[in-house]
């Protein structure tokens, strides 16, 4: 498996785990509660796949970078969770440093 789309799936695998995570209501709720077990299991899977061939600093800095922007839209959207100015400048560095990282730096394969 490509080892982007790899860390793709590992992404949205983290986010629905973080999801459900609320929705599970401290594991008291079952089907959240799975869905959270499933959806790490899953990442961390598709993580260490994605290890084979990108640098594990890229990796993770796309993985949780992406994450943090996805959970917050996803928070946004299903819990209502509002997001001030400061917050959404704060994920446009995010994004931006992830750019930086993989179109310009030696350390990300091209």
């Amino acid at each position: 498996m490509n080892g982007w789309i790899a860390l793709g799936l590992a992404i949205v695998a983290e986010v629905v785990g973080t999801s459900a995570l609320k929705a599970s209501e401290g594991f008291t709720r079952p089907v959240p509660s799975a869905l959270v077990i499933a959806g790490y299991a899953v990442a961390f899977y598709c993580l260490s796949l994605v290890l084979r061939t990108i640098p594990v600093g890229v990796a993770y800095a796309v993985w949780s970078g992406l994450g943090i922007v996805l959970i917050t839209l996803v928070a946004w959207v299903v819990y209502g969770q509002a997001i001030d100015l400061a917050g959404l400048i704060g994920m446009a560095l995010i994004v931006a440093g992830v750019l930086v990282l993989n179109l310009f730096s030696r350390t990300a394969p091209h």
